[in-house]
């Protein structure tokens, strides 16, 4: 998934616009986006271990450290990660790099134990926003190799019909994991989801899925690798289309 950074533009577009640019389109429109040489996780490890070393715990650290925490990294592996910088890098910064991995990685645990199923809630799925009715939650699992993500749908949340290209293999699998949604393809009636469904997508169908409308649903997204695969977001399932389920 690409990472795309504005702040630049918006905090400094006019008091230093070449800064703003190499900030938005070098650092984080090219550096950040070589998963090819490093992966987002390994790349948020690196930054926050570097922004630690030098005792900038501000604005910017937070930032990393949601970062990191959307990226995969995990509560115990933070703290292990600071845990052993803290011998290099010194035992104050680590303690003021901890207080704010703490407020990070505790806030979202309550609600993660009610939703979100086996592999937690994750972050507002921003990115993604505009091709979805409803507030979705993404947390992505592997970024390398077949990209997985977990999916977790408010209720009445559905993502627009779409299509998986490719021009050889490619496609989705869905490996539902929590709640109840729906799934349906082009000229086809609606399939009901329970924990344990499995749904294959092949390259090249019109589809869609999401939570039932009185619960949350959560599914595990595995990209399947193909050639030249790109999605295509088309139209919104309607209200209608959807109070009809």
């Amino acid at each position: 998934m690409a990472v795309k950074q504005t702040a630049g533009r918006r905090d400094l577009g006019e008091f230093a616009p070449k800064f703003a640019e190499l900030n938005d389109d070098v650092l984080f429109g090219e550096v950040w986006n070589r998963e090819d040489k490093l992966s987002l996780r390994d790349r948020s490890l690196v930054t926050v271990v570097a922004l630690m070393s030098q005792g900038l715990v501000d604005s910017s650290f937070q930032y990393h450290l949601e970062t990191a925490k959307k990226n995969g990294i995990t509560k115990e592996e933070i703290a292990e990660i600071l845990t052993h910088a803290a011998f290099y890098a010194g035992w104050p910064k680590a303690w003021a790099a901890f207080r704010m991995a703490k407020e990070i990685w505790n806030e979202d645990d309550a609600h993660e134990s009610a939703h979100g199923g086996l592999f937690g809630l994750g972050q507002p799925n921003d990115g993604f926003a505009q091709y979805f009715t409803g507030q979705s939650y993404l947390k992505m699992l592997a970024t390398s190799g077949a990209a997985i993500a977990n999916v977790t749908f408010e209720p009445g949340c559905r993502n627009n019909w779409h299509i998986h290209h490719a021009d050889k293999n490619g496609g989705q699998l869905l490996l539902c994991t929590e709640g109840q949604g729906w799934y349906q393809e082009w000229g086809k009636e609606p399939q009901l989801l329970h924990p344990g469904d499995v749904v294959v997508i092949p390259a090249g169908v019109k589809h869609w899925h999401g939570a039932a409308k009185d619960g949350w649903f959560s599914h595990l997204a595995v990209e399947v690798p193909g050639e030249n695969a790109v999605n295509e977001w088309l139209e919104a399932v309607t209200d209608e289309e959807y109070s009809k389920l």
